[in-house]
């Protein structure tokens, strides 16, 4: 790109993320107006519930999201959509098995539940494993945004990457330390907006280029060898069809049902029906929306085919590679306009529901508001060092590594609630945060030696015999009760 171009695409990004904070700000300064540590942590139970569901699918959504789903077309077509069918099994368990346990005991923290049910140990248990799974998948999807301000603006400046880092969770920390949660139901809403703003303009900008209407632009996407969804004739291609429904669902399940971060906005709903709405509606969401992201990824290619242009190795690198050639102004705000609204939604409420799992699980003080504070800006420096970590060993594909990181770090928790929900038997308290730190090292082991003898890798399955390895051995923990 010549330097005058790249100067002013160097504004671009700086106004538009500039402009963008201005608005976060000013919409958390009015939402945390006489804001207390309930506020913070419940929303004091008031948010009304289409603008929490509107919120959420943008809160759901990663700036890995916008990168990585319409490059995935590269490599397995749209079969990402069978995926996206399971997630709305998965949302139909979440609303009508857990959200009536959690407003029936109504909990601030899903983790006491755990308490309550099996022991204080295990309620520990469930909100560590919680603590650093929701820290390392959200420190994987904020690092998109971190790298692509860095390639865009930062570099050019000479400002090191971790000044980057450092500069853009502080800015989160400015509009999210007052007001919590209840901030974070408005300014999700601004984010879904600018976010869905910013795909549709730039699928319409990628018809534009192709010379494509709607109708036709939607004919050649069908018609496309890339658009396959269904894989029904292999059974051990972790993109069966079977494997991936199934998947859907208990992903869902650990990473919303069982996630503090999505069930904390849920429990600022006024009643569990108007909870269960929200989380209907969002949930069916997810499949035209990650169709549009995918569709995307079609456009693309055939732009680039047209063009004579070889297509990247790396699907990750699709997108940014058109607003590289699109040359455009436009084009560059909306996809920095995009991926900070993705990946601000997310980081924002990780570090909120972080902040309060600490305060609440952790430390039992949800009153202590000194606390909070202090705890809230030192999840802040940790997510600046797990960003930092993940820049260091920088994976080929990152929504990959953000589902094998929930398979082993979630799949402890998704055994811990199912032996709580659907049985009656005790467990052996003490014994519980070892039996949830051997079933993922097992899993691993397993893993290694199945590739190793078979040349077959667990793909999302994983998560699956990671819970039930965890459950079994919750079973015959019994057994030590006597030792107790």
């Amino acid at each position: 790109m010549p330097v005058e171009n790249r100067n002013f695409a160097r504004v671009i990004v700086i106004l538009t993320i500039f402009l963008y904070f201005i608005c976060l700000l000013a919409i958390s300064r009015w939402a945390a107006n006489g804001a207390t540590n309930m506020t913070f942590f419940r929303g004091d139970r008031r948010s009304p519930w289409p603008m929490v569901a509107f919120g959420m699918v943008g809160a759901s959504i990663s700036g890995v999201t916008f990168v990585s789903v319409p490059g995935m077309v590269l490599s397995s077509g749209m079969t990402y959509l069978q995926l996206c069918l399971g997630f709305i099994l998965g949302y139909l368990l979440v609303a009508f098995v857990l959200l009536p346990v959690y407003y029936r005991l109504n909990l601030t923290s899903i983790y006491a539940f755990l308490g309550d049910r099996l022991g204080q140990r295990s309620y520990l248990t469930g909100a560590s494993f919680f603590l650093l799974s929701k820290m390392m998948g959200t420190a994987v999807k904020f690092y998109v945004a971190c790298a692509i301000v860095q390639q865009l603006v930062m570099d050019d400046l000479g400002i090191p990457f971790v000044a980057t880092v450092i500069g853009m969770v502080t800015l989160i920390w400015l509009y999210t330390h007052r007001g919590g949660v209840r901030t974070l139901v408005f300014t999700d809403s601004l984010q879904t907006l600018c976010l869905f703003s910013a795909l549709l303009i730039i699928i319409y900008i990628v018809m534009q280029q192709l010379g494509f209407s709607l109708g036709e632009a939607f004919q050649t996407i069908v018609n496309d060898e890339r658009s396959r969804v269904f894989v029904m004739d292999d059974w051990l291609s972790p993109r069966n069809f079977w494997k991936q429904l199934l998947s859907g669902a208990f992903i869902v399940v650990v990473m919303t049902g069982l996630d503090q971060d999505m069930m904390q906005k849920n429990l600022t709903c006024r009643t569990l029906r108007e909870a269960q709405k929200n989380m209907c509606s969002y949930g069916v969401a997810f499949v035209p929306v990650n169709f549009l992201f995918l569709a995307l990824g079609v456009l693309l290619a055939l732009f680039f085919e047209r063009q004579g242009v070889a297509l990247p190795s790396r699907g990750d690198e699709l997108l940014p590679m058109f607003v590289a050639a699109a040359d455009s102004g436009l084009v560059m705000v909306l996809f920095t306009l995009g991926i900070v609204a993705a990946s601000f939604s997310s980081a924002d409420s990780a570090l909120t529901a972080l902040t309060t799992s600490y305060c609440v699980d952790i430390r039992h003080r949800p009153d202590d508001e000194r606390l909070r504070q202090r705890v809230h800006l030192a999840m802040c420096a940790c997510f600046v060092a797990c960003i930092l970590a993940v820049w260091c060993i920088n994976s080929s594909s990152l929504i990959d590594a953000i589902y094998t990181i929930v398979s082993y770090t979630y799949g402890p928790l998704l055994g811990l609630f199912a032996y709580s929900l659907f049985t009656h038997r005790a467990v052996a308290d003490r014994v519980v945060p070892y039996v949830c730190v051997a079933s993922p090292f097992f899993c691993f082991g397993l893993d290694a030696l199945l590739s190793h003898a078979f040349g077959y890798h667990l793909g999302y399955e994983l998560l699956l015999l990671n819970g039930m390895l965890t459950f079994l051995g919750l079973f015959f923990s019994k057994h030590f009760v006597m030792w107790k």
